[in-house]
């Protein structure tokens, strides 16, 4: 095998990190302050840590359904900008504003009746009575509280989903930036009560990040309209919301296999989830606390799959299909060792980290434990990440759908369901068992990166 083809040199990196960077502070410091969020919330006890997990959690297929729309039209933007078509850049947006709101409107309606519902599914383990009647309490008035708050989430997604495919990653981490900073200060104003104000526990966390979300749509949108000499799309994007039918149809053919994907690959993750709770009350909490430092650590590996669709979209775009699959392929190495050095981080600090919760040893012991097959399993998910934005970046969205979701559902998620119900295997290995499974999965991302099938130009013929 020759190595050398898998590494890049400085101006590659350099060029590749540029994009990669802003993501990964932006996404770091985000995950950051969500940590703080747990560490606050979890002062108030395992009952609060539990109920907001829970409503996180089902909220996060909102996200990703969200997100999986706007993914979809966003491979068109970056290829359109490889090719300098403005109006077609401007097409795209328009598209992912009417595609989010029409979702966020069918979602905030059916979370809002059905929230108390969906948050019971998670408390039929072990444990008391009361505890699971109060974190039902307490998971269904955050979420509802949340609700609000997606209306800027899918017009901001729009907004930073557009520059980020253009190139622009810089902007969106500071619009994040600022209203992380606004979270974090209400957080500590409206949870414990500070400077008069009421002492709201989780609720107040739930109204400082809906705030907060308004905030960084207002920044984006300010930004972006008084730069419209850089971003040439927003020019003109509001006069009309009007995409015409044969590129609407192409869109929308390309975002329903990604909104598909991102929506059940959630539904598995959150299932996966009920069925360790399933076992035990004490594992929602544990799972929390592990999936918080997840989300801290796997920054790196995270940003470098989206650097991946933007730079070899951008690349696919201007019809250099040999540099494509060369990036693609330094990429794809530069992510996994990412993984690799946050793998062993993530070990290192396994069993300090959930010391910091104010929970029973029970639960700081069980997430440990599950730190560390995180930890160990990393570099299987940082491949696996970037073979799934290799894929996508060309256009080929059902074979997306096929490698993620199709995989958890036909996989993951019948494997978790039986060991929680047809046997007596402990939460732990339940979880080394199904997170194992990631390894199959990396085999089947490489035999569809290396066949090339993802390599193509999608809007060289669209107009």
């Amino acid at each position: 095998m020759n190595i050398k083809k898998y590494i890049g040199d400085g101006p590659f990196y350099k060029m590749v990190l540029m994009i990669a960077v802003p993501i990964m502070v932006q996404n770091g410091v985000s995950n950051f302050v969500n940590l703080l969020d747990n560490l606050m919330i979890g002062r108030l006890g395992t009952n609060s840590l539990s109920g907001v997990a829970i409503s996180n959690q089902i909220m996060f297929v909102y996200y990703l359904l969200v997100f999986g729309a706007a993914a979809g039209v966003g491979i068109f933007t970056a290829q359109y900008y490889g090719m300098g078509d403005d109006e077609g850049v401007r097409y795209t947006f328009r598209f992912k504003l009417i595609i989010n709101v029409v979702l966020t409107l069918l979602a905030g309606c059916f979370l809002f009746f059905a929230a108390e519902t969906l948050v019971g599914f998670f408390l039929k383990g072990e444990g008391s009575p009361a505890d699971a009647a109060e974190t039902l309490k307490i998971g269904t008035e955050y979420m509802r509280i949340m609700i609000i708050g997606l209306v800027p989430v899918a017009i901001t997604n729009a907004y930073s989903g557009t520059l980020r495919d253009t190139g622009q990653t810089r902007v969106p981490m500071v619009a994040s930036l600022i209203a992380i900073f606004v979270n974090l200060i209400g957080n500590f104003l409206l949870i414990y009560g500070l400077l008069g104000l009421p002492a709201l526990g989780a609720k107040g966390a739930a109204i400082a990040t809906v705030f907060s979300r308004f905030v960084e749509l207002g920044v984006l949108a300010i930004y972006t309209g008084t730069h419209s000499a850089q971003h040439r799309f927003i020019i003109g994007a509001f006069k009309s919301l009007l995409v015409p039918g044969n590129l609407a149809g192409k869109f929308l053919l390309k975002s329903l296999p990604l909104m598909a994907n991102e929506a059940l690959w959630a539904l598995g993750q959150t299932t996966m989830n009920q069925c360790y709770s399933y076992r035990s009350l004490s594992a929602v909490a544990s799972i929390n606390i592990s999936s918080t430092l997840w989300n801290l650590l796997g920054v790196a590996f995270l940003a470098m799959g989206e650097s991946v669709g933007i730079v070899v979209g951008q690349i696919l775009g201007s019809g250099d299909i040999e540099k494509a699959k060369d990036h693609a392929r330094k990429m794809r190495a530069f992510t996994v060792a990412c993984g690799i050095l946050f793998g062993l981080i993530m070990i290192a600090v396994a069993p300090i980290f959930p010391k910091l919760y104010n929970t029973t040893e029970d639960v700081r012991h069980l997430a440990t434990l599950i730190l560390i097959v995180q930890g160990a399993l990393m570099p299987a998910f940082s491949y696996t990440h970037a073979s799934y934005f290799t894929i996508r970046c060309g256009g080929n969205t059902l074979i997306t759908f096929i490698f993620d979701s199709c995989f958890a559902w036909i996989i993951s998620v019948p494997i978790a369901f039986c060991l929680s119900r047809f046997t007596q295997v402990g939460v732990l290995q339940m979880m080394i068992i199904v997170l194992s499974l990631e390894i199959i999965k990396c085999i089947i991302g490489g035999i569809m990166v290396r066949s090339g099938i993802w390599a193509r130009n999608i809007v060289k013929n669209v107009s």
